[in-house]
């Protein structure tokens, strides 16, 4: 089976990698626009680990001008600068790249075009199979008996899409010879390529079948039957030449490389592991294959009653050890135990089985000897985010007691700016050791299958590990927590903080079920109502919900756009975008106005009216919302699973939605308490900024004042929309965020960030420096 060789257009996958995040980057907890590098290396890795190629060379474009910015100046000269986040990048990709072990080429005055051309026709003839990796359809004329095209774009079945030469024809229309003659005729308005005037893709493929070339189309031109593309051909003779010219790939450099150069080094997955922690990029730390890079522990099973003994006695010896459970249900109410494991010492862990088919001993019986354990204040517990252990313990009657430690809250503390700190993620950060993923026992989908299934040779390691890292972290992250000065903030009030959220979620929030029933009907009417009058206002009845259908109302039936001299959004192949933020430039439209108080209230019934009722515990009779400690980058909780932090305050209908939170009995009262900016007074305490400290001497709005200053308007005179950005803009800078972070947070371009910040500095000068001493102070500590 012959070689495999893949030439990497890599100018072109940098730039669509980064336009793929184009709408929602990935920003990184240093503010960091990450969205080529990421697309870039996942693009990189899934091709290693897919084709698995012995030879490859990931190509760049020079800086320098070209033979084709010589023979015709305005060559690509209207192509927009780079984007401002995307030239920081380029170094990143070059240190993955090297990381990766993957050969990088550049030549002074060439286009990775020209290198990957003649790199093609040189190893060609050495029985290599040749790869041309890349979106742009230059490189069809390259393709040839032992070259093919592999466009990284998928085809609708999720499979890369190979084109060899009847493939290039089936696609363009012409075979690969031929593609040159069609590309000058056609031109390329990306590179500012001529072509022929009023000859465009259709119509060159056609002339060249007819003809056969551009020779022939030249040279034949007073037969072009169609007179408009007969006079541009014979009157732009010498465009099509110069097109030509600059179209066709220069495969003729005298390169000196051997293919032994070529090669796939090996891979330095110290360096690799350490971009990858530093980048943030989460999904390939987990996935990617870094090995295990320690050995694994001494794992035992418990399954007898004098082992089980044992265990306690020497647990009980050491005072302090980690725990970990393995149940059925992530949801800790639902869930049941299907065993437990323990680590008093590194590389060293106990897996003690409880349900059927691997238990040797009865749940009452094990929970007979463990309670007093668990239960004991001064054994002390970690666990990572043992609040979920608490409340499944809970339910068995077991108040796990003396816990001083959580490996997940320590992560958070330690980078609160993380979107993730499951035990696989912080393993990999802080041990450089990958685990077992869950994945290799449960499986996914459909196929999934639950904890209980899992045989016992593989369960225990996996149970066993959990406990054993949770260890080792614990060690590891308390130094680190002394080092930068948050153990006393950990120990203080996250920890104690756990019990009484694990507390909060069992005892979970009653509902008034009949308010919430005659509510739906109600809104039920109601929208059938709207929906009544969208359907007089549209002249027809359509299906509301269907955004092609309603896109086809708006703007090709009723034409609402020129109704209110706006601009048409623009048709793609599903049709027009009929989003809330289209809609709503539409406001004034009376169509448009039902349509967005219908889709307003029918989002609340579903999500809230409808849903709750169904997330009742039906043990319980309660919703059981789940309170994060580790999600916010400002450190306020979270609510999920359902969310009760997000159900609106300011309509009549969310108002109706939060009076089904009910007490739990008539006895009983809810009492809602809310500190009034408090952060922000800590800031202004802890800067002594004179601005600050002023506005709550007078009791303002400090956001309003806020944005009475960055937009410079009256305060009388500040909207909702003003000071709800300024708000954003106060968290987001006293928290570090840079311009891009911000942009995103805010909901800004990223210039106006920029401004906001810099305005914001000179109203709050102590502010400023106070932050940026915090920003020095963290990095000196490696924070």
């Amino acid at each position: 089976m012959a070689k495999k060789l893949f030439l990497i257009d890599g100018s072109a996958l940098a730039y669509r990698s980064y336009f793929a995040f184009i709408r929602n980057p990935l920003i990184n907890s240093k503010g960091e626009n990450t969205s080529a590098v990421y697309g870039f290396t996942n693009s990189l890795l899934r091709l290693l680990t897919k084709e698995k190629p012995e030879f490859l060379a990931v190509v760049f474009d020079s800086r320098q001008p070209t033979f084709r910015h010589k023979a015709y100046p305005a060559y690509k000269a209207t192509r927009q600068k780079m984007p401002e986040e995307m030239a920081p990048q380029l170094p990143r990709i070059m240190e993955v790249l090297e990381a990766i072990g993957l050969p990088v080429l550049e030549m002074p005055g060439y286009e990775a075009d020209d290198i990957v051309g003649s790199l093609a026709k040189r190893f060609a003839s050495e029985g290599l199979e040749i790869y041309l990796v890349s979106g742009d359809k230059d490189f069809y004329q390259l393709v040839g008996p032992s070259v093919k095209f592999y466009n990284l774009r998928t085809t609708g079945k999720g499979e890369v899409e190979v084109l060899e030469e009847e493939g290039v024809e089936e696609r363009f229309g012409v075979p690969p010879d031929k593609v040159v003659d069609v590309l000058a005729l056609m031109g390329d308005s990306s590179d500012n390529i001529p072509g022929v005037p009023k000859v465009g893709e259709k119509t060159a493929v056609q002339l060249v079948k007819e003809f056969g070339s551009l020779e022939e189309v030249l040279k034949r031109s007073e037969e072009i039957k169609k007179e408009t593309i007969r006079k541009s051909v014979q009157e732009n003779r010498d465009l099509a030449l110069l097109s030509q010219r600059l179209v066709t790939i220069d495969s003729q450099i005298p390169l000196e490389l051997s293919l032994d150069e070529l090669k796939i080094k090996e891979i330095k997955r110290d360096k690799l592991i350490e971009l990858f922690k530093e980048l943030e990029f989460t999904s390939l730390l987990q996935e990617f294959p870094v090995g295990r890079v320690e050995e694994e522990g001494h794992y035992t099973v418990v399954n007898s009653l004098q082992a089980l003994q044992n265990l306690i006695g020497m647990l009980r010896g050491v005072g302090s050890f980690a725990l970990d459970l393995e149940t059925t249900d992530p949801n800790p109410m639902r869930a049941e135990i299907v065993g437990f494991s323990f680590a008093a010492k590194e590389k060293e862990a106990f897996y003690l089985p409880v349900a059927p088919p691997h238990a040797r001993l009865s749940m009452e019986e094990i929970l007979s000897h463990l309670k007093p354990l668990l239960e004991d204040e001064g054994m002390k517990k970690c666990g990572q985010n043992i609040k979920y252990d608490m409340l499944v313990l809970s339910n068995y009657g077991v108040e796990l007691r003396g816990v001083d430690f959580d490996t997940m809250v320590a992560s958070y503390l330690l980078n609160p700016s993380r979107r993730q700190h499951n035990l696989d993620l912080i393993s990999l950060e802080y041990l450089n050791y990958k685990k077992i993923t869950i994945g290799s026992l449960i499986g996914k989908g459909k196929k999934q299958i639950s904890m209980r299934e899992v045989p016992l040779d593989k369960i225990f390691p996996y149970a066993c590990e959990d406990a054993d890292i949770a260890l080792r972290l614990r060690n590891l992250l308390q130094q680190k927590l002394v080092e930068t000065g948050t153990w006393e903030l950990f120990t203080e009030v996250e920890v104690p903080l756990i019990s009484v959220l694990a507390e909060m979620e069992r005892q979970g929030v009653a509902l008034d079920l009949k308010l919430l029933r005659e509510m739906s009907l109600r809104l039920e009417a109601e929208l059938q109502q709207i929906g009544h009058n969208i359907y007089i206002l549209a002249g027809e009845e359509f299906n509301i919900n269907s955004t092609q259908q309603l896109g086809k109302i708006l703007f090709e039936k009723l034409k609402v756009h020129k109704e209110l001299g706006i601009k048409r959004v623009k048709r793609t192949k599903t049709g027009y975008a009929t989003d809330s933020q289209v809609l709503e430039k539409m406001g004034e439209h009376p169509l448009v106005r039902n349509l967005l108080e219908y889709r307003k209230l029918s989002k609340l019934k579903s999500t809230y009216v409808d849903a709750l009722p169904q997330l009742v515990n039906p043990r319980t009779g309660r919703v059981h919302t789940s309170f994060n400690q580790t999600v916010t980058a400002t450190g306020r909780l979270s609510s999920s699973d359902p969310n009760l932090q997000n159900i609106p305050i300011r309509s009549e209908v969310g108002r109706q939605i939060r009076k089904a939170f009910i007490p739990s009995d008539k006895s009983r009262l809810l009492l809602s308490a809310d500190y009034s900016q408090i952060e922000l007074r800590i800031m202004a305490h802890l800067s002594g900024d004179e601005t600050l400290i002023e506005s709550f001497m007078r009791d303002e709005d400090v956001h309003r004042r806020t944005a009475s200053l960055i937009f410079e308007v009256p305060p009388e005179e500040v909207t909702y929309e003003m000071r709800s950005k300024a708000k954003s803009i106060n968290f987001g800078i006293m928290y570090g965020m840079g311009p891009f972070r911000l942009s995103r947070e805010v909901g800004i371009s990223v210039e106006d960030a920029r401004r906001f910040i810099e305005s914001y500095f000179q109203k709050y000068p102590k502010v400023h420096q106070y932050i940026i001493n915090r920003i020095e102070e963290a990095k000196r500590l490696g924070y």
